[in-house]
């Protein structure tokens, strides 16, 4: 039996429309995060696209000790859930503890679990005492069908609307690849899946003290992962993706998102009509 959609505020998950996860890596500050939220907002209004709006309020696990990290879950949270209020869209974002579980669930519409922690048995339980919808990241150390560990921790926890994240695998030291079989894979075993083109070319460590990449590369996999029947598409954007306090070169230009939404959206059109 196919999974149902999800419904994330007014958007869903798994309908004929691809669903976008949009935003900036950090929170760099409050007058950036509105601005290009409402930059974000005015491209997928353009385009048609619906989409959620995402950042983190803390980088936890930074390369380095002196990396930029962001501010507090409380403080971070409550400007996430403004700009959702402004612009008029659910937000989501990364949860590292059982604690922060529960402050960000008072604000955040979509609860992440980041990659790292995806098999944290007490993370996952206190998210989805939530009640809140949650995304969980698939480990680049795990295989596709390891999901179902996950899912049925959540499910043990209350929790009945949640999905995973692809975003490659290991592949050598600095390196990931994605491999497109994986959404075939998790959505065969009744979940929903989302494609983050923008994770699945870093180059974690790769630049010694911090997190190298090939955001060139982003658009090709969301392509690719699209026409493959993914869900939905994770993408982080910029306004200056080289002036960028955190995965700068893994965030693709603003200036280059209508252009890939439309093309992400025809495939999805052809693959909805091929089914």
């Amino acid at each position: 039996m196919k999974k149902a959609s999800i419904s994330i505020g007014k958007r869903q998950l798994g309908g004929k429309e691809l669903l976008f996860i949009l935003g900036p890596c950090v929170i760099e500050s409050r007058p950036f995060l509105f601005k290009t939220a409402r930059k974000i907002h005015e491209i997928c209004e353009g385009e048609g696209a619906s989409f959620i709006f995402k950042a983190s309020y803390d980088k936890a696990n930074r390369s380095s000790l002196h990396s930029f990290r962001g501010s507090n879950v409380e403080e971070g949270c409550k400007v996430l859930h403004e700009v959702g209020k402004t612009i008029g869209a659910p937000v989501t974002t990364d949860v590292h503890s059982p604690a922060e579980a529960e402050i960000a669930a008072a604000y955040i519409d979509l609860l992440q679990i980041p990659a790292f922690l995806c098999r944290q048995t007490d993370l996952i339980l206190a998210a989805a005492a939530t009640k809140r919808i949650i995304n969980v990241k698939k480990g680049q150390f795990l295989a596709p069908w390891e999901v179902t560990n996950i899912a049925q921790k959540l499910e043990k926890g209350g929790c009945r609307d949640y999905f995973f994240t692809e975003r490659g695998t290991t592949f050598g030291y600095n390196n990931l690849v994605a491999d497109m079989r994986s959404i075939f894979w998790i959505q065969n075993l009744n979940y929903r899946v989302v494609f983050d083109a923008t994770h699945s070319v870093q180059r974690p460590g790769g630049a010694g003290t911090s997190t190298s990449g090939d955001a060139i590369l982003a658009p090709v996999l969301a392509r690719a992962a699209v026409a493959a029947g993914c869900d939905g598409i994770f993408l982080e954007t910029h306004p200056n993706p080289k002036n960028a306090l955190s995965d700068g070169p893994n965030q693709i230009p603003l200036r280059q998102l209508p252009r890939l939404l439309r093309a992400l959206q025809s495939i999805r059109n052809a693959f909805i009509e091929n089914l």
